[in-house]
């Protein structure tokens, strides 16, 4: 775990995939935020159980940049950039055939499914069961395209979870080696062991009123899983 950048307030992290952010559900494994406990114990201080000072969350198998608050004012003051929607984010995605567009806006609503409480769903205004569901806009770039996949950029402008894995499944182009939303027979490239998902790009304003931006490469194994589909 690579901590890309650290002032008196907050801790940027670059999240490893396979590790869990904060416990849910009654987890047993070891997750970030114990080990950064370990670094920084005086976290155990900042926000709520089991969040701390974790400021937004990546999925377990999302790998790339991560917000943590050293203290209470810094979390304030950080998520409530997120609910304004001024913080601007990106991530790289490789999915599953190639997207007719070279750039889109996908703009529905998105609730639990019904079906899989572990997922998330679709919903369109007016639709069933769409009442009180949450507005979730996502806007994607394509950068590469290959023979059965297409190499994107993704740019969440509303922060639901599982938004970006939802939104893509939807298009019909699920994230390559995405377990839970992958279509049945769904091709993988050979050695990809996790979702081709990567937190590679944060902008946002610290509490010192100077305005960062931070990035992050992407990992080995995704670098992998494209020389793969290269070749």
């Amino acid at each position: 775990m690579e901590i890309i950048y650290e002032d008196d307030d907050v801790l940027v992290v670059d999240k490893p995939a396979g590790i869990v952010v904060f416990p849910e559900n009654k987890i047993s494994e070891k997750t970030l935020i114990d080990y950064l406990f370990k670094i920084y114990p005086n976290l155990k201080n900042v926000g709520k159980s089991p969040r701390y000072g974790i400021v937004h969350r990546l999925d377990k198998n999302t790998s790339g940049i991560l917000l943590v608050a050293k203290n209470n004012k810094t979390l304030n003051f950080l998520q409530n950039q997120f609910q304004t929607g001024k913080v601007f984010k990106k991530y790289l995605a490789l999915v599953v055939g190639n997207l007719k567009q070279n750039q889109g806006i996908i703009e529905t609503l998105i609730g639990r499914s019904p079906g899989d409480r572990r997922k998330q769903k679709v919903y369109l205004p007016g639709e069933p069961d769409s009442q009180e569901k949450r507005k979730a806009v996502t806007e994607y770039k394509v950068l590469q395209r290959f023979e059965n996949y297409t190499l994107i950029e993704v740019e969440p402008k509303t922060g639901r979870k599982h938004q970006i894995r939802t939104h893509l499944a939807y298009l019909g182009h699920p994230i390559s080696g995405d377990k839970l939303y992958e279509f049945k027979g769904q091709i993988c490239p050979k050695g990809l062991k996790r979702q081709f998902l990567h937190a590679n790009y944060l902008k946002i304003e610290l509490p010192s009123g100077e305005i960062k931006a931070f990035e992050s490469e992407l990992p080995e194994d995704l670098r992998k899983g494209v020389l793969e589909i290269k070749n």
